[in-house]
């Protein structure tokens, strides 16, 4: 048994005690390479720029120095960090959550497309400490004046090198100039391309310098598979893949103490001997526990990382992570429990669609490539206990007792004149009272793809993804002149409005404008966000071609009406007057548009005008101006 204690290598860091408490509840032990050598100056205040791939530990990395760094009493934005995806948004937040678990009073806030605004408004008008989210996102807020950073000490830019490639740079750029110049920056890129060195460059000062590579220390004879989690509950799953799999004994990892006790329970309740272990138990109940795992009294365990460690028992033969870990450094030490000794092994880990970046990173780590795991069907699963009740029969005809048992079946066959197949089917049924026999039969489960296209891909393969689904073909002002591809309109469309990229159809680019094919009868505020995205440094302004004929705007092109507070806008239905802008917004507006402000990407200021208009090239269409006091309405 490892004498490690938990947390033990990270309490050498100077990190309160509040964060080393929950290091050990989540099973931390040592730092990983990069955690032990950016939490020293991230501590200290420094700039950052770290060159490491994602799962190599990156998030606990700076999230546990700048979680150290909060005055919990203040509460304002102190720390903000920028994610090219709602995934691993969500998957940050939550990690700065589980970090933070210990400290009274943190409030974590994710912010990203496809999400209503009214609950973020709501969390932002309440205080929020730290905010992750999507440069769109987060640039949309600071343009509205619902996120204020003045209080900011500290701005993370994670995964650099995908911003760039989402066509995120430009938004970045907006957003690190309106930032106070007093806060710290950490840049983390799996790869330093010449556009993230220029910002490191010219945004960074004097920034201490890492660079790490992931580990890839899996045994050879272990089989990885994953579950992309859709169409069936992750319990059912569990219990299906138990049912089948030829499992000696299985260890099932979970996050909290909770949900070891929870999940446990159920498998109980479906007839496995299964047990938890977490940080609550006595030692000696702990050592009981393993010893009737060895010895086959326990069949199935579900643990945290912090119970399941220095755990070493030759029976296990499957190693299934029902909630996937927050870094490849986890993963690699949880799967290490099988295969040991040369021996073979199975490790499954289920994946939700917001946790896919993870299970890449997983691979890269591992230097294997993990494949899908089919969930047995209802007909296998029912085939398999058909086969198993069969058995019983054979090896309960082998029983000292049987001569007695046919005596009492003669018996009942002449009292009732009821054939003997009938009398067995009763006995049947009455040794399958206590669980059904068969399942019963549902619809096909519809497993996520197993990898989404994205780019060029996207567009040829637009119809296949598509599939039976009405679509509509909408327009989007920004073209090849501002450098448009692809991949960019499904970056864009996918991460920030929160629409699946299997949904995005062909994309047609012209010079000055693009067009788009997605699915029909699109929601109200999806299509509102869509409107505000920023790609290329100019926002989509997206539009149905069926609300009528697209036309490029020219010279000659009029307004149709006004808007009550004169400026013109595109051709359409007159809009309801909009409310009128409290005094607070107004003189926050007037700062913002005054000659000395900052302008966000793609804005021009006209000669005298007082207020920012988004600049547009001849020959396009005019983009609707920003409005912050909608906010509530298009929440």
């Amino acid at each position: 048994m490892s004498s490690a204690t938990p947390c033990s290598g990270f309490s050498e860091l100077n990190l309160p005690s509040s964060l080393c408490d929950a290091l050990a509840e989540l099973g931390y032990e040592t730092p990983t390479p990069i955690q032990a050598e950016a939490i020293t100056p991230l501590l200290a205040g420094r700039d950052l720029q770290g060159h490491a791939p994602t799962g190599t530990g990156k998030t606990a990395a700076f999230a546990l120095p700048l979680l150290a760094r909060l005055d919990v009493k203040q509460r304002a934005v102190q720390v903000m960090v920028l994610t090219p995806t709602r995934e691993l948004a969500i998957q940050v937040a939550e990690a700065f959550k589980g970090y933070a678990s210990h400290m009274r009073g943190v409030n974590v806030l994710p912010i990203y497309g496809g999400q209503p605004y009214r609950e973020q408004l709501r969390q932002l008008e309440r205080g929020v400490h730290v905010v992750v989210g999507t440069p769109g996102r987060v640039m949309d807020h600071m343009r509205r004046g619902t996120l204020k950073l003045n209080s900011l000490k500290s701005l993370v830019l994670d995964e650099g090198d995908e911003m760039l490639r989402m066509g995120f740079v430009d938004e970045v750029e907006w957003i690190l100039e309106q930032t106070p110049d007093n806060h710290q920056i950490a840049l983390f890129s799996a790869t330093m391309p010449r556009e993230i060195e220029r910002i490191a460059r010219r945004h960074l000062n004097d920034p201490f310098q890492i660079s790490v590579s992931g580990k890839k220390a899996t045994a050879p004879t272990i089989r990885q598979r994953y579950w992309p989690v859709a169409g069936l509950g992750k319990q059912e799953a569990l219990a299906r893949i138990l049912e089948v799999e030829a499992t000696d004994a299985t260890l099932i990892f979970v996050r909290t103490r909770t949900a070891t006790t929870e999940l446990a329970d159920q498998l109980k309740a479906r007839g496995l001997a299964a047990a938890a272990m977490n940080g609550d138990m006595a030692q000696r109940d702990r050592e009981q526990m393993i010893a009737g795992l060895k010895n086959g009294q326990l069949n199935v365990l579900v643990a945290t990382d912090v119970a399941a460690r220095g755990l070493d028992v030759d029976r296990i033969s499957h190693v299934i992570n029902y909630d996937i870990p927050f870094d490849t450094e986890a993963y690699i030490h949880r799967i290490g429990r099988t295969g040991r000794a040369g021996r073979a092994g199975d490790a499954i880990v289920f994946v939700t669609s917001r946790e896919r970046r993870m299970l890449s990173a997983i691979e890269r780590a591992t230097g294997q490539k993990i494949e899908q795991l089919e969930i047995p069907s209802v007909e296998t699963i029912n085939e398999k206990r058909v086969a198993a009740f069969k058995q019983r029969i054979t090896e309960a005809r082998a029983a000292p007792e049987i001569e007695f048992m046919q005596e009492i079946v003669t018996q009942y066959q002449a009292e009732h004149d009821v054939p003997v197949e009938e009398i067995a089917a009763a006995l049947a049924q009455l040794a399958t009272a206590d669980r059904q026999l068969l399942l019963k039969k549902e619809k096909p489960i519809r497993l996520q793809e197993d990898r989404k296209p994205s780019g060029k891909r996207a567009a040829r393969n637009s119809k296949q993804r598509v599939g039976g689904q009405d679509i509509e073909r909408f327009r989007i002002e920004v073209g090849s002149e501002h450098g448009l591809e692809p991949g960019n309109v499904v970056g864009a469309i996918a991460n920030e409005a929160g629409l699946d990229a299997e949904y995005i159809g062909r994309i047609e680019i012209d010079a000055t404008h693009s067009f788009v094919e997605l699915p029909a009868g699109m929601p109200t505020e999806i299509f509102k966000s869509l409107k505000r995205v920023w790609v290329c440094s100019r926002q989509l302004n997206i539009t149905r071609l069926s609300d009528g004929p697209a036309r490029d705007a020219d010279a000659s092109r009029t307004p149709s009406h006004k808007r009550t507070d004169g400026a013109a806008v595109a051709d359409g239905p007159p809009r309801k007057p909009r409310h009128k802008r409290p005094k607070a917004n107004q003189d926050a507006g007037a700062r913002r548009n005054s000659p000395g402000a900052k302008k966000a990407p793609g804005e021009k200021r006209a000669p005298g005008d007082e207020k920012a208009r988004t600049h547009r090239k001849p020959g396009s269409a005019a983009p609707s101006n920003h409005q912050p006091a909608r906010a509530a309405q298009q929440g």
